[in-house]
């Protein structure tokens, strides 16, 4: 191949691989999938006001259907909880019958690790397996 040709090449792949990732970015972002993770609820809000064009009222009200919406589906998932939780566990016990003694304990190591990284988050990791 001469010098030319590869240049060609690699030009080529560089060009498809940064337009499929600008063309999948616009495709996330309008199709809603994509949100801007800095973004608070506060600016969320602002921007559905201004595109419905809400008066403050209707904002207000909107605003309280937010929370109570929020509300339910915590309740909602501190209900769901535990059936996770226990999931989680058959999961992991059911992974251990595969497993011979010494990667019982490697996985039990990896697996207290990913809890450690839960707990430091923040949120619920099952109990130490048994």
């Amino acid at each position: 191949m001469t010098r030319r040709v590869y240049l060609y090449f690699v030009a080529t792949i560089i060009l498809g691989a940064i337009l499929g990732g600008v063309g999948a970015y616009y495709y996330l972002w309008y199709n809603g999938r994509l949100q801007h993770p800095t973004s608070s609820r506060k600016e969320r809000m602002e921007h559905l006001k201004k595109v419905l064009n809400l008066s403050d009222a209707q904002a207000q009200q909107i605003d309280r259907i937010f929370d109570e919406s929020a509300q339910k589906a915590g309740d909602l998932q501190k209900q769901m909880e535990p059936q996770f939780q226990t999931i989680h566990l058959e999961t992991r016990a059911r992974i251990r019958q595969v497993l011979n003694p010494d990667q019982q304990k490697k996985f039990d190591e990896f697996v207290r690790a990913i809890d450690e990284r839960h707990r430091r988050r923040g949120s619920q990791a099952p109990p130490p397996p048994r």
